[in-house]
């Protein structure tokens, strides 16, 4: 363990130059509701109350950049340690030999530290209502599973209930957490779904009451309202398709890390999506599979419905104006990474030496990128310049970097971007406003 915080703290020892970004304004800097605990106090009921509650606390210890990456950081070391702890915990029940299992989970819990995709819930500092849900999301999993071999199986069974109310509390998208909880227990051979439905009673009854605050809650409402007139449900069925196509493909297996991808809303079925819709459910069958057939090999099955379950509320059903985020990945990764680190750890009994040099080459590629990426964060003009060169073609990239250098004090820079915007996007009415602005 002490090892894993160590790798953490060097992947991102570069982090704390890092500024203030983008929604961080909003949500944050120019947010005074954030600005005191008296404040904030004042502004609830509201939504996300705790990460809200995280974000004055902050404010009012310090409210330069660096306090609040420090919070991030703690926050991301904490959730590693999790993984790796709630992983051996299930070792067993994956199928996997009891000297293999802590191997496994440590390797695992790496990948989950060290992946560049975290970035954008640790380094980008409003990504912390991911980070910090994911900490209250992980700690309910760990008490549910202690309440396996407690001597007190209903108060660990609250204690997880509480947690995943503390999740909700940070960002909505936990609601799915109940269906994590069932993968656990689904991997028992003795499992009943009825045995299970009566342990999960209490956060049964806080989803319960979460769905009556989103009916209650203005603020909540407003959000659900703006998702469902982002797009058409068929729309955005199809163009999630594309988004889960490219969250695996990019950022997750090529470390291609992107703030503001540029991603098409599709309105009718392509050839190209309708392949890539058939990989990703041949890849979802095939995991299945695994689980039912080879008792053994559960472990493949469980590590791709996680990592399908976690990105449920972002890449399904309900829209976002941002199709996909590297974000999004953040909980989601848990699964990836355990199925890296099960042929690692396989590989090790038999030829040490490749298993030692494979897992070396990866984690070196995963920290260099991570650090490479901490340092895109250390201005707004280098995240932007960043972001320029991957999404070349989307107006709203250029019209952010435009804007980063008029603050910087370069007009002509930035009369350049507004320009580039306005070219990709006449009716880009931000980067037209700005650039009059400067004319």
């Amino acid at each position: 363990m002490a090892a894993l915080a160590l790798a953490v703290l060097v992947a991102y020892a570069n982090a704390w130059a890092g500024a203030f970004q983008f929604d961080d304004y909003n949500v944050i800097v120019q947010h005074s509701a954030v600005h005191s605990l008296h404040a904030w106090w004042q502004s609830m009921p509201g939504i996300r109350p705790l990460l809200k509650l995280s974000y004055a606390a902050n404010w009012a210890l310090d409210e330069h950049a660096v306090g609040f990456l420090a919070v991030n950081l703690a926050v991301h070391g904490a959730n590693t340690l999790l993984v790796f702890q709630l992983l051996r915990r299930l070792a067993p029940r994956l199928g996997l030999e009891p000297a293999a299992a802590g191997r496994v989970a440590w390797i695992a819990a790496l990948v989950f530290a060290l992946h560049p995709a975290q970035t954008e819930a640790v380094t980008y500092i409003s990504g912390r209502s991911v980070s910090l849900m994911a900490l209250f999301v992980l700690a309910s999993a760990w008490a549910w599973l202690e309440a396996d071999d407690g001597a007190r199986p209903t108060a660990w069974r609250a204690a997880s209930a509480v947690l995943f109310a503390a999740a909700l509390a940070v960002k909505e998208n936990a609601w799915v957490l109940p269906l994590s909880l069932l993968l656990c227990e689904a991997l028992r051979a003795t499992f009943r779904g009825r045995v299970f439905l009566v342990r999960s009673i209490g956060h049964v009854a806080v989803l319960l009451a979460f769905a009556g605050a989103v009916l209650l809650l203005p603020a909540y409402t407003r959000l659900l309202q703006a998702s469902l007139h982002t797009r058409s449900l068929a729309e955005n069925l199809l163009t999630q398709v594309d988004g889960v196509f490219y969250l695996i493909t990019r950022p997750l297996l090529l470390l291609a890390v992107n703030i503001d991808p540029d991603l098409p809303v599709h309105a009718a079925l392509t050839p190209e999506l309708a392949c890539k819709a058939a990989l990703l459910a041949g890849l979802l069958v095939a995991a299945s599979v695994s689980w039912r057939r080879w008792p053994r090999s559960r472990w493949i099955g469980f590590g791709a419905l996680w990592f399908v379950v976690w990105l449920i509320p972002t890449n399904s059903v309900l829209p976002r104006f941002d199709v996909a985020n590297d974000r999004q990945l953040y909980l989601a990764l848990m699964g990836p990474a355990l199925l890296v680190a099960v042929p690692l750890a396989r590989l090790r009994v038999r030829h040490p030496r490749t298993a030692a040099l494979a897992l070396a080459t990866l984690l070196l590629a995963l920290t260099s990128t991570t650090m490479r990426r901490n340092h895109d964060y250390r201005s707004e003009v280098a995240l932007w310049q960043h972001t320029s060169q991957a999404s070349p073609g989307k107006a709203r990239v250029w019209n952010n970097l435009g804007f980063a250098l008029q603050q910087a004090g370069d007009a002509q820079g930035a009369k350049r971007a507004y320009r580039q915007a306005l070219q990709l996007d006449p009716a880009h009415w931000r980067a037209r406003h700005n650039l009059d602005a400067l004319e």
